[in-house]
């Protein structure tokens, strides 16, 4: 029971965690960038401290290395000169300076991997921050998409009423023109009382005209006229 009641509550809280991410994305993106910058900054100052210390240890492998170089030589010619003991003096300096110059060496070399590795990683990290930051852009794009979608679903209603009013003037707009009604009720009440037959065997000049014309009206005025 218990255990079934905390995996509900585990499951609730991974839900409220992932609306909360959700709500908050971009802000949280911004701060994993913040982040990720300032982790960026910190590698770049170690990167530079290696640079710093790896030239420091060159110039003292250098140093030691024209030194025992410069002892040889000397060592070289005391023993040509036949002065053994001086040559045996400098053997004694150089060994322990040979030694130096080993662990020196390795040194450098391990410093020289460092700063190969920690130059890689960064170079690695730049270009993905910049990835993220294009990566943000388009993610405060598409949240202001979303946002206008969101305010445009709020205003289904007026939506609505827009439809609304929209069928209200097709149906105005397609009612019967009562004139056009009136008119064809007479013509058909003409054809029932044999009017209309009349009518037509009048304008085909066949008996009296039935009713006035636009001729008959023209020939008046020009026979007043006269």
């Amino acid at each position: 029971m218990f255990k079934t009641l905390a995996t509900l509550i585990n499951g609730q809280n991974a839900r409220a965690e992932d609306r909360v991410r959700d709500a908050f994305a971009i802000e949280l993106i911004d701060q994993k960038i913040r982040e990720s910058e300032a982790s960026l900054r910190a590698a770049k100052a170690t990167l530079a401290s290696l640079i710093q210390r790896q030239r420091t240890e060159e110039k003292q492998h250098s140093a030691l290395k024209a030194r025992i170089d410069d002892l040889m030589a000397r060592a070289t010619e005391a023993l040509e000169n036949d002065r053994e003991d001086l040559a045996t003096e400098a053997a004694r300096a150089i060994a322990p300076m040979e030694n130096e110059l080993v662990v020196r060496r390795e040194t450098l070399d391990r410093l020289d991997q460092k700063v190969i590795r920690l130059r890689s990683s960064i170079e690695s990290a730049h270009r993905r921050i910049i990835d993220l930051k294009q990566g943000a852009i388009q993610a405060r794009a598409v949240r202001r998409e979303q946002n206008i979608q969101m305010k445009l679903a709020k205003s289904t209603p007026m939506s609505s009423s827009v439809d609304e009013a929209e069928e209200l003037i097709q149906r105005v707009l397609g009612r019967d023109d009562p004139f056009e009604r009136t008119e064809i009720l007479a013509e058909i009440d003409r054809d029932l009382n044999g009017d209309n037959i009349t009518d037509r065997m009048s304008n085909a000049g066949i008996g009296s005209r039935t009713r006035s014309t636009t001729d008959d009206v023209l020939a008046r005025l020009k026979s007043a006229k006269k």
